[in-house]
């Protein structure tokens, strides 16, 4: 049997959150990961872009786009200079996972997303019944991908993409997703005026990129035309294959917020749910273990808030979006929409995170102890997690896997 990513994801996580070694894995995901600076080219060059337009057609040619269709999506397009705006943008802090979650698993989030699942619960139980997703799952997603429809995006697709393309962002990555998006018109799933989304070129209600789309899109009647801009149907469909075609266990939930034991052996990461069981943890809201299944004990800002459980299915949720915080939103948000009442424990007053630049100083550290052999990108990911377990089991800390600033000064002072 072929083994799927997200079961190797999963695997590979835990032999990270153990022994701190993940290597980076591929994504499918819809929103891209870290971004490149942007190649230096005459933004404001119409007479360059216009060539570049132009020499598009041979590729375009090959993967079966008419020359009429072609010309119809390129007309008359110019440079749009204000997506370069956003390749340029980086934040000065990252919201705490605390706040992430407030925005998005709102009272308005939960009652707009519960209305909507009782509407479309027919179909829900269709695309359950046959791709094994949790149907609360689905609509979760649907919920922060595009605020369940009403938040696509206003920017035409095509212009984006070739405007990021123009200039070489991320490569040659918006320059094949062009000529994706060029297809996706070719075999009439919407209509060129109708071709919104993101500045990325994230399409349509499931946000899906254009090769994202020509992989996981699906109408829900069978149908040829795919169409995730105002069908809701389809929306729902092809998130349930995207998740299915990366590995989601049905019956398996993404995680539990769980209450740890008064004496407990922070030591310990990865187990089954039944060893999670036996060594005194408990779900947070009464109900009873899972029957089968492995678990990652996660705690998202440190020992002192939540912790949780998260399963394989939680990394096939990071297809989608590689954030923690993103993937932790969906489910939380998928449980309340299914009738929970949140997270019992509190979030602490004070979130002690690094931002981008310390945990950058943090994985530099880390490597220089021999602790850390993965991409010095300034993410939290499980391999710098795994790290910082390492590190903080042997200086006294507690080991969460959280980087803190008394990690950071204990790192500073190991060297």
């Amino acid at each position: 049997m072929r083994v799927s990513r997200s079961r190797t994801a999963f695997v590979l996580a835990l032999a990270a959150f153990v022994v701190g070694a993940l290597p980076a894995t591929a994504s499918a995901a819809p929103k891209a990961a870290a971004a490149t600076k942007p190649a230096a080219r005459p933004a404001d060059d119409n007479r360059a872009f216009q060539a570049f337009l132009t020499g598009l057609w041979p590729d375009a040619q090959q993967a079966g786009v008419s020359r009429e269709t072609f010309d119809l999506a390129l007309v008359g397009l110019r440079l749009d200079t204000s997506v370069l705006d956003h390749t340029r943008k980086q934040a000065e802090f990252e919201r705490t996972i605390r706040d992430y979650l407030a925005a998005t698993v709102s009272g308005g989030q939960v009652e707009k997303g519960r209305a909507l699942a009782a509407r479309w619960s027919e179909a829900l139980a269709v695309i359950e019944r046959r791709f094994g997703v949790d149907r609360n799952i689905l609509v979760a997603l649907w919920g922060l991908e595009s605020g369940y429809g009403t938040g696509i995006g206003g920017k035409d697709v095509i212009s984006s993409l070739a405007s990021l393309a123009f200039i070489g962002f991320r490569d040659g990555l918006f320059r094949d997703e062009l000529i994706d998006a060029l297809v996706i018109l070719e075999q009439g799933h919407v209509a060129r005026p109708d071709m919104k989304g993101s500045w990325a070129g994230a399409m349509g209600q499931a946000q899906f990129m254009p090769s994202s789309f020509l992989k996981y899109a699906t109408a829900y009647d069978g149908g040829a035309r795919k169409d995730i801009w105002a069908n809701p149907r389809d929306v729902l469909t092809s998130i349930a294959n995207f998740l299915k075609a990366n590995g989601w266990r049905a019956g398996l939930p993404w995680g539990l917020e769980v209450v740890l034991p008064q004496s407990f052996d922070y030591g310990v990461s990865q187990a089954a749910f039944s060893e999670w069981k036996r060594r005194g943890l408990s779900r947070a809201d009464g109900g009873p273990m899972p029957a089968s299944g492995e678990a990652l004990l996660f705690f998202p800002a440190g020992w002192r808030g939540p912790a949780f459980l998260i399963t394989e299915n939680f990394f096939v949720i990071k297809n989608y979006n590689t954030s923690d915080s993103y993937a932790l939103s969906v489910g939380v948000l998928a449980d309340r929409i299914g009738g929970a009442s949140g997270l019992r424990a509190a979030w602490p007053a004070v979130i002690d995170g690094l931002d981008h630049a310390r945990l950058l100083e943090v994985q530099k550290l880390l490597r220089a102890l021999g602790l850390y052999d993965d991409k010095l990108d300034g993410r939290l990911g499980p391999a710098l997690r795994a790290a910082a377990r390492g590190f903080q089991a042997g200086h006294g800390l507690v080991p969460d896997g959280f980087p803190t600033p008394e990690l950071l000064a204990k790192l500073r002072a190991a060297h």
